[in-house]
């Protein structure tokens, strides 16, 4: 029988797998306070050598705050941190296996693209025969030949941004610290830079811990990713573990799109549980086992891709099937989202994606069409908070 995982992508990297397998940053029931704020409450995490590590979570959760405390810029209130075996505390910024790139990029606004890079190696007193070699492969890395003798005010926001990185990595830190570093870019070379990213830290083989905001960042560049919420950890996996299996409302709802059904637990077996929608007609019959009991409320998460839509009325009696009327339309061009309501209240809706796979639709939804929305026994995730 063909092996299954969540998700569509099975890595190989999975040093977090491997017992006993030694990390590489290890955050030590750290907590972080301001005055009577607590950025960070009693952080435990480990990352691993090589990984490409996402802090993921909105403004304020502490994301930033620990990369901070990583860098040396903050110190922690309580707790260790760990880099390659070695306690950080008390080492300052400069003299730490580390280096951040910052958002705005603090790029020289009067030294060229080299001069920019080769900043931090002279300050070092590399030699200068190590220097030029080492900017010229830097500027190679991140194809900037060409714009070697520019000043920074004479590059686009993307060839900034590879400077920055540039910079970054030519004092080959033992871990690369990225602060929302594509923020600046717009959505088009944001998402390329991404690959780029992704390409460049496989070359090199490094460390790279990235803070961002951007649910679809993190899920596309990172190995695993640690989502945040009021200084704590919510989640941390994969990122098709956080999508597919979110331990939580907060976490199913935080990343993508998603369908959250109240629902009460109607019957429970071996082989899965069955689950009666509180605000709609809809019996769910689901794979999951879970330990709540029955009749305690829970929620179903599922995501609009996995909803079918279509026009008509349900198989009377049929579980995983609802009737609706479609409430609005949003055509995106690759993709269609129908909201369709659902209950007896305007905000009891079910949400349907689909890729438009043609040019030329026949007979296409419309605005207040009677439809019938289905889904697989295994295409969503109980909920218990």
């Amino acid at each position: 029988m063909a092996k299954k995982s969540i998700g569509p992508v099975r890595r190989e990297f999975t040093p977090w797998e491997i017992p006993g397998h030694p990390p590489f940053i290890e955050f030590r029931d750290v907590t972080k306070k301001f005055g009577d704020f607590t950025a960070v409450r009693n952080l435990s995490l480990t990352i691993f050598e090589r990984e490409f590590f996402a802090l993921l979570g909105g403004s304020g959760c502490g994301k930033t705050t620990l990369m901070r405390m990583l860098a040396g810029f903050e110190t922690p209130t309580s707790g260790q941190i760990f880099l390659d075996g070695q306690d950080l505390a008390g080492i300052p910024p400069y003299r730490r296996p580390s280096n951040m790139m910052f958002q705005s990029y603090a790029l020289f606004p009067h030294m060229s693209v080299e001069k920019n890079i080769a900043f931090g190696l002279k300050q070092d007193r590399m030699p200068a025969s190590e220097i030029g070699d080492r900017v010229a492969e830097m500027l190679r890395l991140t194809k900037l030949e060409e714009f070697a003798k520019r000043k920074p005010h004479q590059l686009s926001g993307g060839q900034r941004q590879r400077v920055a990185l540039a910079r970054s990595l030519a004092k080959r830190p033992k871990v690369l610290l990225l602060d929302e570093p594509l923020g600046a870019l717009d959505r088009k070379l944001r998402e390329e830079t991404q690959f780029e990213l992704m390409s460049l830290q496989e070359d090199l083989k490094m460390t790279f811990l990235i803070v961002t905001h951007d649910q679809e960042e993190a899920m596309t560049v990172a190995d695993r990713i640690a989502v945040m919420d009021k200084g704590e950890l919510v989640q941390v996996a994969t990122p098709p573990e956080i999508y597919e299996a979110p331990n939580s409302r907060f976490v199913a709802d935080f990343i993508g799109d998603v369908n959250l059904i109240e629902a009460a637990v109607a019957a429970k077996s071996d082989a899965g549980t069955q689950l009666r929608a509180r605000n709609a007609d809809l019996t769910l019959d689901t794979d999951q086992v879970t330990d709540a009991g029955v009749g305690e409320t829970v929620w179903y998460a599922i995501r609009p891709e996995k909803v079918r839509i279509a026009q008509g009325r349900r198989t009377p009696g049929a579980v995983n099937q609802v009737d609706g009327v479609v409430w609005d339309i949003a055509y995106l061009g690759d993709v269609s989202i129908i909201h369709a309501k659902v209950g007896a209240d305007d905000r009891d809706t079910l949400r349907a994606t689909f890729a438009n796979v043609s040019r030329l639709v026949e007979n296409p939804i419309n605005w207040d069409d009677e439809v019938v929305l289905s889904f697989d026994r295994d295409a969503g995730v109980i909920l218990k908070g």
